[in-house]
């Protein structure tokens, strides 16, 4: 018989549990109420605000509410910012909210305060839920807000990322033989940001004992699955996998990082930009994403839990080797990773090396693999 003052294990980690329903909520296009320090307000995501939503958010706003964006956003909106802030909107104007958070001519029509604490908060949660980073946010009296709005505390959303991503369960396990590696194997793990499905590809039988071959290869839908030439994703991906079963296996952790981390929707969104002449990192600019979203926090844990010490890592990404560093894992040797340049990818690709600092030998790469048409 359970005693009623013992907690269910399950249910222990309220502030977790609160923030992960309120990813779910801000994702599902709901607003959600933040508390913190006594303060509370609605935060609702551009992308989710409708004619009628709009018009029910005037009512409640009373001229209170803001427009959060990120200093990303407001460098292309004409402003020499390096932190984010917030824009008054005496009216939820949708059409100019809109064009505040995604037209590419569009410039500041207001002073930017300083972010509040309550509107840094509002931003985690737009990057975890993987909507665009623009939060229109009004400040609320919580004794008037109706009992269905989920609340969550601000302190929940401020630690939720950084625990979550160091949290990975194994979930289940099989042999998975693939064309040109038979002997695989795909252990899925759940966890990291937002309580995602990461795969481990197990190629051949990797000695455990000694440095391993890994790859963190973060999904790419379109390179990956339908070959698109705008990137060398796909490539890399499959010259992996061949290399790892021909030099004594290896593992390639699967992650779901559309986009950099910014999702399959903003990832689009970005290449929408960059038909437009705009390169990768301008693009994602543009929509208020720095460089890179990305934490490889639970990838190191995976690999632990597999049992690896050592690696040679295969990438060209310096975050990547120094994330498994600090995660205490021995990097003994790194090995680089490229893929076709073709005449739609040589610009991400130069972007790379030059924005990001990735190892790519461009010149050289186009010399022995010319361009494809």
């Amino acid at each position: 018989m359970l005693r009623p003052e013992r907690k269910i294990g399950l249910m222990a980690d309220g502030e977790h549990t609160s923030a992960e329903r309120a990813v779910s909520e801000f994702r599902a296009g709901r607003p959600v109420m933040i508390l913190n320090e006594g303060q509370a307000a609605f935060v609702i995501g551009v992308e989710a605000i409708d004619d009628r939503s709009a018009a029910e958010l005037d009512t409640v706003a009373a001229g209170r509410a803001r427009l959060v964006l990120p200093s990303a956003r407001l460098r292309r909106l004409g402003l020499d910012r390096t932190l984010p802030g917030s824009l008054a909107c005496p009216d939820v104007d949708r059409q100019r909210i809109e064009a505040l958070a995604l037209k590419i001519d569009a410039r500041a029509d207001a002073p930017v305060a300083a972010a509040s604490a309550i509107d840094l908060m509002a931003l985690e949660l737009a990057t975890i839920s993987l909507v665009l980073p623009a939060v229109l946010v009004i400040p609320v009296d919580p004794a008037t807000v109706a009992s269905e709005v989920l609340r969550v505390d601000g302190e929940a959303l401020r630690s939720y990322r950084l625990a979550a991503a160091q949290v990975v369960r194994l979930i289940s396990r099989a042999p998975v033989p693939l064309e040109g590696a038979q002997d695989t194997e795909f252990v899925v793990f759940r966890g990291g940001e937002g309580l995602r499905d990461q795969v481990a590809i197990v190629v051949g039988k990797p000695d455990l004992s000694g440095p391993v071959l890994v790859r963190l290869h973060s999904a790419c839908l379109t390179g990956d699955l339908f070959g698109s030439l705008k990137c060398d994703c796909g490539d890399q991906l499959r010259g992996t996998v061949s290399f790892m079963t021909e030099n004594g296996g290896g593992i390639l952790l699967y992650l779901d990082q559309e986009g950099r981390g910014n999702g399959i929707a903003n990832k689009i969104r970005a290449y929408k930009l960059q038909s437009e002449g705009y390169d990768t990192y301008d693009a994602d600019e543009m929509l208020g994403f720095d460089l890179d979203q990305r934490r490889f926090d639970f990838a190191a844990e995976m690999l632990k839990q597999l049992g690896v010490k050592q690696v040679e890592i295969m990438t060209n990404n310096p975050l990547k080797i120094a994330a498994l560093k600090r995660a205490g894992l021995d990097v003994v040797e790194e090995r680089r990773v490229h893929g076709r340049p073709t005449t739609e990818n040589v610009l991400y690709l130069a972007s790379k090396r030059d924005r990001a600092g990735h190892f790519i030998d461009l010149e050289e790469l186009v010399a022995h693999r010319p361009l494809d048409d």
